[in-house]
């Protein structure tokens, strides 16, 4: 008697306090890190005399601004990424799959923590024999009964099975939300990256055609020179190589021209034909004076994917309290009150209510290994979790790490290059002028003029990628989502 005292105590106090077996989750700490890079990372980056070289500023745990796009001034650039947040298919999908996760989270919240009650109503025509009440000399009797009842069900959650599947679904619908920022902050980046490399492949192409048409000139020059015996023909050749020699970079420079704008029309949500994305140059950005840098601390908390990351791993958590849960007993109560009557009219008269009341107490036995190893399933799948959250968090400030050695190092690399092409076009200047005078054969020329190609398109994508590593810097940082006056526009 006394035992089951104690079993029906501890029951009561369960039910009452609602503890739940398994671990509890909680949001790991994050690394004590108090830097991203090996060493000291310098505070402002080298400037050169170009537009996109100015000198940058990385201010410690400075806030991101939700529309870090608009940083580099450009209101085609804003307007498109608007556009492509609203358009693209990809942001369309994430969305549903956050507004499916999150009504499946509702609707199971609601069938495993709250009673259930259903209506019935019935008709049936059956008939009796009257042996079966001892009397079997009586005809046998044909009668329609009906009936109404409401029938309730009920589980007591003992050991938080019902509450461990909820906070399971509760964690899926995290991770969607988590995975529609993903998708917002990656969208955005491409777009801004695209369009970077759309206007450094386009003036690079300026550049190509600035330096062919040159050497079509320098072309007719020679053939001219050769026509009144100034030149030989082997620099007539010389020269006509070295012209299709670039005029052969064209091509090249169209098709990835034209490839990174179909790129960028796709990203917006619109057929690579579409006219209406706009064609951008390198001049039409500004680049961003002062970069905020986040703390370590603060970036497992601001990037999307690790959050997400987050999310998985208390799903996994909760999953193995739900498993550890149906090893233990299930109590279920379930009740009915209602109305039978062999006439329609006469249901809910005097004598014809019904009602029942009951409990089951399942106690899994034997199911050949299916609980005990599913359960371990989830302990193993929690412990991959683990190490991708982990792996997630040592890749997002590998990134941030890769991203500032690369301002440093592309910020000198500009300068360089800068450097390099006044010096090649120095040297081009020169080099035609003693032709001209008969102190240098025309093979000089020519790899001066190459030299001058080689150094001019250097120098574009140099620019190029300063504008790229900057916006690489917000998008390792998380975007600033955060900052969004309308934190709800990710649930709609």
């Amino acid at each position: 008697m006394l035992r089951r005292s104690t079993i029906a105590g501890v029951i009561a106090v369960c039910s009452l306090a609602g503890c739940a077996v398994g671990p509890n989750f909680h949001s790991p700490p994050p690394p004590a890190n108090t830097q991203y890079t090996r060493g000291q990372q310098p505070q402002v980056t080298t400037d050169s005399p170009v537009p996109g070289g100015g000198a940058q500023t990385l201010v410690p745990d400075r806030d991101i601004p939700a529309d870090w796009y608009s940083l580099f001034k450009s209101e085609p650039l804003d307007d498109l990424v608007r556009r492509a947040l609203h358009d693209s298919p990809t942001v369309e999908a994430a969305k549903a799959a956050l507004r499916s996760a999150e009504a499946t989270y509702i609707a199971e919240r609601g069938a495993l923590l709250l009673p259930q009650a259903d209506g019935q109503l019935g008709v049936t025509r059956q008939r009796s024999s009257s042996a079966a009440f001892g009397i079997p000399s009586l005809p046998s009797s044909t009668f329609t009964l009906y009936n109404a009842a409401v029938n309730v069900s009920y589980r007591l959650d003992i050991f938080g099975a019902s509450r461990r599947q909820v906070e399971e679904f509760r964690a899926q619908a995290d991770f969607q939300r988590w995975e529609l920022e993903a998708a917002n902050l990656t969208l955005t980046g491409n777009v801004v990256t695209t369009a970077f490399d759309v206007a450094s492949l386009r003036d690079q192409l300026t550049a190509v055609n600035d330096v062919v048409g040159a050497e079509t000139e320098q072309y007719r020059v020679v053939q001219r020179q050769f026509e009144v015996g100034g030149a030989s023909k082997s620099d007539v050749l010389s020269q006509q190589a070295q012209l299709a020699q670039a005029r052969t970079v064209v091509p090249g420079l169209e098709k990835a021209l034209a490839q990174a704008q179909h790129r960028l029309a796709v990203l917006a949500g619109r057929t690579p034909d579409d006219a209406s994305v706009p064609d951008f140059v390198l001049d039409g950005f500004t680049l961003p004076e002062q970069l905020p840098v986040s703390v370590p601390a603060k970036l497992v908390r601001q990037r999307p994917d690790v959050q997400a990351a987050e999310a998985q791993l208390h799903q996994s958590t909760a999953a193995v309290g739900l498993a550890t849960a149906n090893l233990l007993p299930q109590l279920n109560l379930t009740g009915s009150i209602g109305s039978e009557s062999v006439t329609a009219g006469g249901l809910f008269g005097a004598g014809t209510g019904t009602w029942s009341a009951g409990a089951s107490l399942l106690q899994p036995l034997f199911h050949g290994g299916e609980l005990r190893y599913k359960r371990r399933a989830a302990v193993a799948d929690l412990e991959r979790a683990d190490a991708q959250y982990r792996q997630t968090v040592l890749a997002a400030f590998q990134e941030v790490a890769d991203t500032l050695r690369a301002l440093e190092a592309d910020a000198r690399s500009l300068r360089a290059q800068v450097e390099a092409e006044q010096a090649a076009a120095d040297a081009l200047e020169i080099a035609k002028k003693q032709f001209q005078v008969g102190g240098i054969s025309y093979v000089s020329v020519l790899n001066a003029q190459r030299l001058f190609l080689q150094a001019r398109q250097s120098r574009v994508q140099a620019q190029a990628a300063r504008y790229s590593d900057s916006a690489a810097l917000f998008q390792a940082l998380g975007g600033g989502w955060w900052n969004r006056k309308d934190q709800e526009v990710a649930r709609k």
